[in-house]
């Protein structure tokens, strides 16, 4: 046995299964209210949730329309991320061993892997996007440098090399300081992005003389029934856009001291703040089709153009800090311990942290970036999957274990376990998210359904959802002995 890794195994607990970092916690975690409003702060406020929304311009929506698609989607997500919250904050366990409930101990690891390689993809892009946000204010401020952002090495310049490895050593060096270090700096990145988006505000507003039209749109009008399908479409690329992040929710809210913190934190910095930083960044996209001509869909084309040094100086900064903070809470945070549940024995959270990074350089996401057959397919690929496995193990949780959990027996693998299931894995569980998964992936991909495409996500999660209750009729949730049960399990969960 790995001590390092493992400390002291309790009793009964297979070391396969186990370590100090993916244990239960007791419910007297510090991820209170503030720090949940303010994760979902640093979730929404970045250049990638700017582009979103900024992207749903091609639909056809005019401003308002934009506005509440995204609204109608923040609501179903706060409604899925109260419930997978709630059951982590019960639980006390991380997603990959909350995945053991519904796909066996064996069986959790490709629903971890699946969320991994999602997570590992952005976290490299969202690096390499934040270094070119830096890059830029070098050149500002130093137009020497300009030189050194010429030529390059593997598709990147000497600059944009030194950018994004200072970015990317300052990210592991937050993760190596485990779970409370990366709170604080979600407490202080959530906040600091208002800054940028609001200086940004105000700039192109400036420029576009304070008018903006909220009945602008690209293309022709759309009719009643475009409209509707439009509205729903910006709805649910609205929730596939979080759709990793409520699946890995519970990494958070296991640390929550109580149910009440998990729903105020999500009603506060979801639904408050989501629907804020929505709009503003409408209001910025129709700025900047008065100022420019056409949306721009990259604010740092937009930052390049300051010509205050001072206002840039605080914008990209913000911006920087803002990256790192989302980088870290949802692409960072999840595969360290996805990895750390593949191979407990040898594997913690660091050191799935330092998997996770270097993995990360190795698939050169600046070229990632510029492929959009990779992102489109195979990282969209595997993110459309986020969907079935949300549904498979909601349902399964609140329906078929109708929230009885033994959270011991989640890191036993005897014959006798319950989570053992055949060999580890859950026969069912995994039929589910083969069939599912399928009709997701013929949705967002197939040409026949290319009017679909949009609903990718809400398709696998009810399918997902609904192949798992019909598949597990007639099954009895197991009975878990009272001493090893959450407190409050047997209580479903307000929304």
């Amino acid at each position: 046995m790995d001590r390092q890794v493992h400390g002291e195994v309790p009793a009964g607990y297979s070391p396969r299964l186990y370590n100090e970092d993916i244990a239960p916690r007791a419910h007297d975690g510090h991820w209170k209210t503030w720090d949940l409003f303010a994760w979902w702060m640093s979730a929404w406020h970045s250049l990638g949730g700017y582009t979103m929304a900024v992207g749903l311009l091609v639909l056809g929506l005019t401003g308002w329309q934009m506005t509440l698609g995204m609204v109608i989607g923040l609501v179903i997500i706060f409604v899925c991320s109260n419930l997978m919250g709630v059951a982590g904050q019960r639980i006390g366990v991380p997603f990959p061993v909350f995945a053991r409930i519904s796909f066996g101990t064996r069986g959790a690891n490709i629903p971890a892997v699946l969320r991994a390689i999602v997570a590992i993809a952005w976290y490299g892009i969202q690096t390499y996007l934040a270094s070119a946000a830096v890059m830029l204010l070098v050149i500002k401020v130093a137009p020497g440098a300009k030189s050194a952002a010429e030529g390059g090495f593997l598709g990147l310049s000497m600059l944009g090399w030194i950018c994004f490895i200072v970015l990317w050593v300052a990210q592991l060096a937050v993760l190596w300081g485990g779970m409370e270090a990366v709170r604080k700096l979600s407490d202080f990145a959530g906040t600091t992005i208002w800054i940028a988006m609001i200086a940004l505000a105000v700039w192109v507003l400036n420029r576009a003389h304070w008018s903006i039209s909220w009945n602008y749109h690209e293309g022709p009008a759309l009719s009643g029934g475009g409209t509707v399908m439009a509205v729903l479409g910006a709805t649910f690329i609205t929730t596939a856009y979080m759709g990793g992040p409520m699946l890995n929710f519970a990494d958070f809210t296991r640390l929550a001291p109580s149910e009440k913190d998990v729903r105020r934190g999500n009603m506060y910095g979801l639904l408050g703040n989501g629907i804020a930083f929505c709009a503003l960044s409408v209001v910025i996209v129709l700025a900047s089709v008065k100022v420019y001509g056409k949306a721009i869909t990259d604010p740092i084309v937009m930052l390049a153009d300051i010509d205050s040094v001072a206002l840039l100086l605080v914008a990209i900064i913000s911006v920087g800090i803002a990256t790192v903070g989302i980088n870290i809470i949802l692409n960072f945070v999840s595969p360290a311990y996805d990895f750390a549940n593949v191979w407990p024995e040898k594997i913690d959270f660091r050191r799935g942290g330092l998997i996770t990074a270097v993995l990360a350089l190795l698939v050169m996401p600046w070229k990632l970036y510029a492929n959009p057959v990779a992102v489109n397919y195979f990282i969209g690929g595997v993110g459309a999957l986020m969907g079935p496995l949300l549904g498979i193990m909601l349902v399964d949780y609140y329906y078929v274990k109708r929230c009885s959990v033994s959270v011991a027996d989640l890191y036993r693998d005897a014959e006798d376990a319950p989570y053992h299931y055949n060999n580890g894995f859950s026969r069912n569980s995994l039929i589910a998210l083969g069939v599912s998964g399928v009709i997701a992936l013929l949705v967002a991909y197939l040409p026949a359904l290319a009017s679909l495409g949009h609903f990718s996500w809400p398709v696998g999660v009810i399918a997902g959802a609904g192949i798992t209750a019909l598949l597990n009729r007639g099954v009895a949730p197991y009975s878990a002995p009272a001493a090893e049960r959450s407190e409050l399990d047997l209580e479903a969960p307000r929304v």
